[in-house]
């Protein structure tokens, strides 16, 4: 397991963190809630922004989607916003370090890399090695964000060297790219796999062990909305919240 999964697994049982303490969230919440989640939580935090709405009428949550790396940097740039929420602990390190975390990073999730392929895997795809010959059309994600980082890590441990045709910003922009049939491969989360359904067909490999990514969440120093995000971050971290996350084909930290 990697160093950055194993650091924040300490942190996280010795430090409060987001989720927990005794200032809970204000049970007459308003206004709305900015969150700045990974790309591959986009249908389960989705969810629930909606429960978090259903429960409080006056507030509304949004979201800004996109690639971990690509949220940090607009937060270290001055973005507003109540909550991130990120796909690896480095990319929370670039927004702790920069002093903008109210509270300590909680690690909420895990997620594991697996291969999708088109309906019928028309490509011939049947192990991590297929994603390292020329021949074959794959979408990767780019190394500077966390799931490209970790199809580094799954490239070492079995020795082969990527042969991607694209590099995309993001899991889901990954994705897509096999939903619309323009790449044999593409390397994603499983939790992306299970997300589209009929639309891929999903191929384990035995490296994605050497590659868990561990997801962090914190409430923002600057947050426009510090009870809503602290509302939000207690729900992800709640019960309720991690079943809706293993539902969805995370596994707890």
């Amino acid at each position: 397991m990697r160093r950055r999964f194993a650091a924040a697994a300490v942190a996280v049982l010795a430090l409060a963190g987001c989720g927990s303490g005794d200032d809970g969230a204000d049970d007459e919440l308003s206004g709305t809630v900015t969150v700045f989640a990974a790309a591959s939580l986009t249908d389960v935090f989705t969810d629930l922004g909606a429960r978090l709405e259903d429960d409080h009428p006056g507030l509304a949550v949004r979201f800004n989607f996109a690639g971990s790396s690509a949220l940090a940097a607009q937060l270290t740039q001055g973005a507003p916003a109540d909550v991130y929420a990120s796909a690896d602990t480095d990319q929370m390190d670039v927004v702790t370090n920069d002093e903008l975390v109210s509270r300590a990073p909680t690690l909420f999730a895990t997620n594991t890399l697996e291969i999708a392929v088109p309906p019928g895997n028309p490509g011939g795809i049947t192990d991590l090695a297929d994603l390292a010959d020329p021949a074959r059309t794959i979408a990767l994600c780019a190394a500077e964000v966390p799931c490209g980082a970790a199809t580094e890590e799954v490239f070492d441990a079995a020795g082969l060297t990527a042969a991607p045709d694209t590099l995309e910003e993001d899991v889901r922009a990954a994705l897509t790219k096999v939903q619309l049939g323009e790449v044999d491969a593409a390397l994603v989360y499983r939790t992306d796999v299970q997300a589209a359904g009929d639309a891929v067909e999903g191929i384990e490999f035995p490296e994605a062990a050497d590659a868990v990514n561990g997801y962090a969440i914190c409430t923002l120093t600057a947050a426009p909305n510090p009870a809503g995000a602290l509302a939000f971050v207690q729900l992800v971290t709640s019960e309720a919240g991690q079943d809706a996350l293993a539902a969805a084909g995370f596994a707890r930290p």
